[in-house]
């Protein structure tokens, strides 16, 4: 798998500048594990910088009603998202801290990613990468190429149970949850997969 990836990044490494890949693709695809496999693999100074980090938080997410939703385009700062994206790509001389999603909290953790000037190739991976909306799009202009992660619904959907279930909720609630949220986002993410450079099966 590891030459495979070094195959798949070695014609966009070529030109020697700071290279920004996004990795797109429903909840439970499999989106972190590629991330870091293509940073282990890239040959190069590399750091993930999720989309996860610009959640917003819990507490955000109760004054506008939105708890019960979260993991939803609308439960994310697109926008603070392109605005990282855009100052990374820019390659400043100095590092630049990107915000990090800390699993057993649930919540987003500010300045928990650095990236140094001799980083050449950032990956960032997220659900909603290829959504055709303005602060998505405003995003996407920031990359030089997003892959499209599928993943066979059922396996997703088990991957999502056992993850809902180690972070404290029951079988029963984590299944609900998927059914409720994550296979709405899933069928979202899916319908933009024809924006995607590349599709990927893990």
């Amino acid at each position: 798998m590891a030459v495979e990836l070094t195959a798949l990044l070695d014609p966009l490494l070529a030109g020697g500048q700071r290279v920004m890949l996004g990795i797109a693709g429903p909840p439970g695809a499999g989106k972190s594990t590629l991330a870091a496999s293509l940073v282990s693999a890239a040959g190069v100074r590399a750091v993930v910088v999720p989309l996860d980090g610009f959640h917003l938080a819990d507490a955000e997410l109760v004054r506008q009603g939105l708890l019960d939703r979260k993991g939803a385009p609308e439960t994310f700062d697109p926008w603070g998202y392109a605005a990282l994206l855009d100052r990374l790509r820019g390659r400043p001389d100095h590092v630049v801290y990107a915000p990090g999603f800390e699993r057993d909290l649930e919540q987003p953790l500010a300045a928990a990613i650095a990236v140094p000037p001799d980083v050449d190739l950032v990956v960032t991976e997220g659900n909603y990468l290829l959504v055709d909306e303005p602060s998505w799009r405003a995003a996407q202009a920031c990359l030089d190429a997003v892959w499209f992660v599928d993943s066979e619904p059922s396996d997703r959907r088990e991957r999502l149970v056992a993850r809902h279930v180690a972070f404290g909720k029951t079988p029963e609630q984590a299944r609900a949850w998927v059914e409720r949220v994550d296979d709405p986002n899933a069928a979202l993410v899916d319908s933009t997969r024809h924006r995607a450079d590349l599709t990927l099966t893990p």
